[in-house]
């Protein structure tokens, strides 16, 4: 398979070698046509021209980092000396913080070969544990005396008992993928770093965030006297807005940058390795002509989840009113579609340079094409990822539990009164960098399983020809649902 002599695989001709953003889907020529989810997708992507996309939106994002750090810089140095009069020491705190992101970051590693080995043993234990987790939630309720939350915890257990006997056979495939997923990394184990540094980011910017907001809430929000002044929401929309716009951009990123690593792998194996083009290649246009792409659909999502924080400090606030619950409720809702809808738009935004919108119009197509197998195959992995998250959390809080008041000798002097002590505190901040820090990780196999389900659906004769052995357990699993769709 020489120069660019074409190959033909099931009637499909095959263009060698390979070169990112230029795979297309295959284009059958001998095979009748066919009205299956797999034999539907000869409309596949096309290369796009070099340059940047969405650049407005990577100047957006250049202006929020810019503005949290002049903030630190302004108003953090004094929060973290704890020197303003009624202010709060927070020094124990951001160690804690520091130490508990580098437990988090060790852990989390633990888990990628974890992965590796046993995928489809993974997602039956994690799809039963979910519907454990279920139970024992409904068990709760009727047990604390909450009736209503009871009724409706049985309501949801026997939808997700449905859910688990109708999906149940549907984990070969959904394991297969995991499996190519997993096969696509290894061979690319420099992607792993690349999600490493970016998580490093990430914990760097929640530090700096954090650091802003203690300046903020020192010279803005408390009086002079210490005490809080009346809440100004637009504080703590903007403030929540640069937070969860840099983290989603960081996580997009990620996101990217394996599809397009798995899409090199796919349709170019000779271009793996550690370090190899095809890592080094989707990387540097992810933080290039693409990074305008992934802040535009980043930006959309983050502000859904402000008016969400928003929302949830409101309702706090107000004690729980019934219209700002259906508010958080509506957000929430929007927020998880778009991020849902932006996790298959970064696939093409990786594998072929588009611009956020033309991605998105691919997704629909995407949809069209595989229907609900696609969301099966994905929701039964993310359900191993939830859990493996939640597992590094748990750790981290345990851990965290573990700094109390003596621990440093001064660390914890004078530190703002959360209503909780100092070890429950410590514990809730170590459950959530555990799983917001393993969250970002984890996505790296995450982002691989995206890939392969649209290469798949857009090119199963390179596949086959380039990785013969996991196309045939692909295919076999594929068609004991759809035995005539010719894959």
């Amino acid at each position: 398979m020489g120069g660019g002599t074409p190959v033909v695989v099931q009637g499909t001709a095959v263009a060698q070698p390979y070169n990112p953003y230029e795979h297309k889907a295959a284009t059958p020529t001998d095979q009748a046509p066919t009205t299956s989810a797999a034999a539907t997708s000869t409309q596949g992507g096309e290369k796009q021209p070099v340059k940047c996309r969405d650049p407005i939106f990577a100047l957006l994002l250049y202006g929020n980092v810019g503005a949290i750090a002049a903030v630190a810089a302004i108003y953090g140095s004094k929060a973290f000396e704890g020197v303003n009069e009624g202010g709060y020491n927070y020094n124990g705190y951001i160690y804690a913080a520091f130490i508990l992101g580098i437990i988090a970051m060790v852990f989390t590693g633990f888990c990628l070969p974890i992965m590796m080995c046993i995928p489809e043993v993974l997602i039956k234990v994690s799809l039963i544990g979910m519907l454990l987790l279920s139970g024992v939630m409904m068990v709760i309720s009727f047990i604390s005396g909450n009736f209503i939350g009871g009724i409706f915890g049985v309501i949801f257990f026997l939808i997700f008992a449905c859910y688990t006997r109708a999906v149940w056979s549907r984990i070969p495939f959904a394991s297969v993928n995991l499996l190519t997923a997993c096969t696509a990394v290894k061979k690319n184990c420099g992607v792993i770093f690349v999600a490493y540094v970016f998580v490093i980011i990430a914990f760097a910017w929640s530090i700096l965030w954090s650091i802003a907001l203690a300046g903020v809430y020192d010279q803005v929000i408390l009086t002079p006297n210490g005490q809080e002044s009346s809440i100004n929401y637009g504080y703590y929309f903007l403030l929540f807005l640069s937070f969860f716009f840099t983290h989603q951009v960081i996580q997009n990123s990620t996101h990217v940058t394996v599809s397009g690593t798995v899409g090199s792998w796919w349709f170019s194996p000779a271009d793996s390795g550690c370090c190899s083009g095809g890592v080094m290649g989707s990387t540097i246009r992810t933080l290039t002509t693409s990074f305008g792409s992934i802040c535009f659909g980043s930006l959309l999502v983050a502000i859904l989840q402000a008016l969400k924080a928003v929302a949830s400090a409101a309702r706090s606030e107000e004690g729980g009113s019934f219209l700002i619950c259906i508010a958080e409720c509506i957000i929430q809702c929007l927020a998880d579609i778009m991020e849902y809808f932006n996790k298959w738009a970064f696939v093409y935004v990786g594998l072929y340079g588009y611009s956020y919108i033309e991605a998105g119009k691919n997704v629909f197509t995407l949809f069209k094409n595989r229907g609900w197998e696609a969301i099966i195959a994905d929701d039964l992995v993310q359900n191993v990822f939830f859990f493996l998250s939640l597992s590094v959390g748990g750790v981290c809080a345990g851990i965290g539990y573990a700094f109390n008041e003596n621990t440093g000798g001064d660390w914890f002097s004078n530190a703002p009164n959360t209503g909780l002590s100092v070890q429950a505190t410590n514990a809730i901040l170590g459950f959530i960098i555990g799983l917001v820090l393993s969250s970002i990780l984890l996505s790296t196999i995450g982002s691989a399983v995206n890939a392969v389900i649209v290469c798949f659906a857009e090119g199963p004769a390179e596949f086959e020809v380039n990785h013969p052995e996991l196309s045939r357990k692909m295919r076999e699993t594929w068609l004991q649902f759809y035995p005539n769709s010719g894959v």
